[in-house]
């Protein structure tokens, strides 16, 4: 699966990612790093790839036609505990459930929501 993560999301999270298989496009360390959210979306929707992040401004783009997103809104995030809610929503879904759907990873909780086509 084609996956693009928010600066915000553990190199750990990047790098299991990697080691799933799924092709995985870190923007930390690149001149986009830093870029605005607007941008960060339009470069999930246009390369069609799940957006993970832990910004929950995103959720405001639930209506729009995408390729999956994933929000990791914990109350005390570490980059433990975000990994372990990215890659346990990464195993509960298979690709093809990916795209439309928003799932928020919370502390022990997880909420979904399909956008209608």
């Amino acid at each position: 699966m084609d996956i693009l993560v928010d600066e915000n999301i553990p190199l750990a999270s990047v790098e299991q990612l990697q080691q799933m298989g799924h092709n995985v496009l870190d923007i930390r360390g690149t001149s986009d790093e830093g870029m605005p959210d607007e941008f960060l979306w339009s470069t999930a929707r246009q390369e069609k790839r799940l957006l993970i992040t832990t910004d929950r401004g995103f959720a405001h783009y639930r209506d729009m036609k995408h390729h999956g997103l994933l929000i990791v809104a914990l109350r005390r995030p570490n980059r433990l505990k975000i990994n372990e809610r990215v890659i346990k929503a990464i195993k509960t879904f298979s690709p093809e459930q990916w795209p439309g759907l928003l799932v928020i990873m919370r502390d022990k909780t997880m909420s979904t929501w399909r956008r209608g086509e």
